[in-house]
């Protein structure tokens, strides 16, 4: 912000958003400015007597410059929510909104302004609409920057800070934000059931057929705050089960109560979904939602806030453990996770191959041939559990380099096996993506994937679980080895990772430290451990050692940066750092597709 301010500061608002040729903004139901030189420019520009204001007549007036554009969704998206805290506000105090469009014709600019009801820089005057981008050092729409009658900064957030606060916000001010975060903290402090649902318009939550319960009948009681949307699917599956192990309570008489907060911005779905669930809500769109959003540190959905019955929170976010232990984990306290956890460690400890893939009748899994191979005969091998899909460019980035790396351990021990464990979506996709597959694999849909998911806390794809010869977890991150090592990895125990270490570090001994290159003469190449990188030089990938430039993101492979003659330790192979993923953990995002 200092940066901006520095180049801001030092203008006005008027020579900010006037030209040479303009003096005004416009606005769609604006002021009438009569003015005979002010009309002839209107003329030229195509613009009606009516539809222009005064720079000069934003005095006094805290204003807000909106980069934004039609073609953009999330500017599409904001907009209404800016025209909603607009309308509150500039009825009452003085702000205004200066609309920069970053659209690329008049008619989407028209059509697009058209729907707000404040100023804008007219499209033709595309000159101050650059320099405004540039003097705000605008990257990326919707921006919204902050500025006060001078034309200098007062905050560069925001579109954060309007989806957070709302008018609440008003003046946007740094003091402002200083006292809006010390009555968030403060709130934390004194936090009781009636400071978290209760609004000066409203002191009661709702049945699903529309019935008002009273916050004060909900005091002394264990309360569960559902953050979800409901049509994400994550949260779909997670209400499924908070259904069962809610239904569990009440049998068992537990004072336990769910509160839904919605967070879903169509009425009809919420409605949908309410009058599914068995339990009380917020009303749709109620504008304390957001405020608890803020309150809770919300950082992903489902969340499962519990409130004890003192009305403290319990516990930040407890869908993980619902996910994990079901109904076993209530009443959600610190104890109690240390019971579990106690449990858990036991469990790992008594792990085998068959604890993990064997459920009732389902004992096998199945061959390439469609034969069922019995767990049984996989048992004293290593195993990697290979959880992927067929829709995940991932995961069919990563299933070639994997592909090879199981034949070449299979040539070196037969006492290895590799278990596709499919999140596709259809039989087809399966069979099409195992096809590929030289290995076995749990059958589609089958029910075991869950529980194992679950095991393994898979919350991205592709992922490679190891388990030793007697069914134990070797490591979680197999994916990550098989990605920097190859086949070198096997067997992902961690003796061996510090004997790759060890190798590396050998290697690297007699390599010097920094290096000029033609390649590069700006600066110095240090030798640097960089997990993966693409050479500069030779456009391979490498892995481990580069001979690096920090300031300028330059790599070198060994081999590539030092002279043909100089000791590098052995031959190529020994500095050839080979092919793998970046090491990034259901939204598909360069190397990994995560849960959203």
């Amino acid at each position: 912000m200092a940066e901006i301010a520095k180049e801001v500061n030092g203008g006005d608002l008027h020579s900010l958003l006037s030209s040479p040729a303009r003096d005004f903004l416009i606005r769609n139901n604006g002021e009438q400015i009569m003015c005979f030189a002010t009309f002839c420019v209107l003329l030229v520009n195509g613009f009606s007597l009516g539809r222009v204001v005064k720079i000069d007549s934003l005095k006094g007036k805290k204003i807000g410059l909106y980069f934004s554009a039609a073609w953009c969704g999330p500017c599409q998206r904001f907009t209404p929510q800016l025209v909603e805290i607009y309308n509150e506000l500039s009825s009452n105090v003085g702000f205004e909104v200066v609309f920069v469009s970053g659209d690329e014709d008049e008619d989407s600019f028209k059509d697009y302004f058209s729907k707000m009801p404040w100023l804008a820089v007219p499209f033709t005057d595309s000159e101050t609409r650059d320099r405004l981008d540039e003097v705000f050092k605008v990257r990326g729409i919707p921006n919204l920057v902050m500025i006060d009658d001078e034309g200098k900064l007062v905050n560069e957030n925001g579109v954060g800070v309007i989806r957070s606060y709302g008018a609440d916000a008003y003046p946007f001010t740094p003091e402002k934000m200083k006292e809006i975060k010390e009555e968030e903290e403060r709130a934390r402090r004194d936090q009781t059931l009636k400071s978290v649902l209760v609004t000066p318009s409203r002191d009661f939550v709702i049945t699903r057929d529309g019935n008002k319960v009273p916050v004060s009948e909900l005091e002394g009681k264990t309360i569960g705050l559902l953050f979800s949307v409901a049509s994400y699917r994550q949260c779909k599956e997670f209400t499924s089960k908070l259904e069962e192990v809610y239904q569990k309570l009440k049998e068992n008489k537990e004072d336990f109560e769910i509160v839904l907060i919605s967070l879903e911005d169509d009425e009809e779905a919420f409605k949908q979904d309410f009058e599914t669930n068995p339990w009380l809500a917020l009303p749709f769109n109620d504008k304390s939602s957001s405020k608890l959003t803020r309150h809770f540190m919300l950082s992903t959905l489902p969340t499962l806030v519990i409130l004890g019955p003192d009305g403290k929170t319990r516990h930040s976010n407890v869908a993980e453990a619902i996910d994990d232990y079901g109904v076993v984990a209530y009443p959600f306290t610190p104890e109690k996770f240390e019971e579990l956890k106690a449990i858990e460690k036991a469990k790992l400890e008594a792990q085998t191959l068959e604890s993990l893939l064997v459920s009732g009748d389902l004992n096998y899994v199945l061959g390439k041939d469609g034969a069922k191979v019995l767990v049984s005969e996989l048992v004293g091998k290593n195993i990697l559990l290979y959880f992927s899909a067929h829709w995940c460019p991932p995961c069919r980035a990563f299933t070639p380099k994997l592909v090879e790396v199981y034949k070449q351990i299979k040539e070196k021990d037969e006492a290895f096996e590799l278990i596709f464990i499919s999140s596709d979506r259809d039989q087809e996709s399966f069979d099409e993506y195992y096809s590929q597959m030289p290995w076995l694999a749990l059958p589609f849909g089958d029910p075991r994937k869950t529980s194992l998911a679950r095991t393994f806390k898979v919350g991205g794809i592709p992922m490679l679980a190891a388990l030793g010869p007697t069914g134990k977890t070797v490591t979680k991150e197999a994916r990550d080895l098989v990605g920097a090592h190859g086949a070198d990895a096997y067997p992902f125990t961690e003796e061996r990772v510090k004997e790759i270490e060890a190798k590396y570090t050998e290697m690297a001994k007699e390599w010097p430290e920094k290096v000029k290159h033609a390649l590069h003469e700006e600066h110095e190449l240090e030798l640097t451990r960089v997990p993966v990188y693409i050479c500069d030089k030779c456009d391979e990938e490498g892995q481990i050692w580069s001979y690096h430039c920090d300031e300028c993101d330059f790599d070198l492979h060994a081999k590539c940066a030092l002279k043909e003659d100089a000791n590098i330790n052995g031959d190529d192979d020994a500095v050839k750092e080979g092919g793998g993923e970046p090491q990034d953990g259901w939204v598909c995002d360069g190397n990994v597709c995560t849960k959203s």
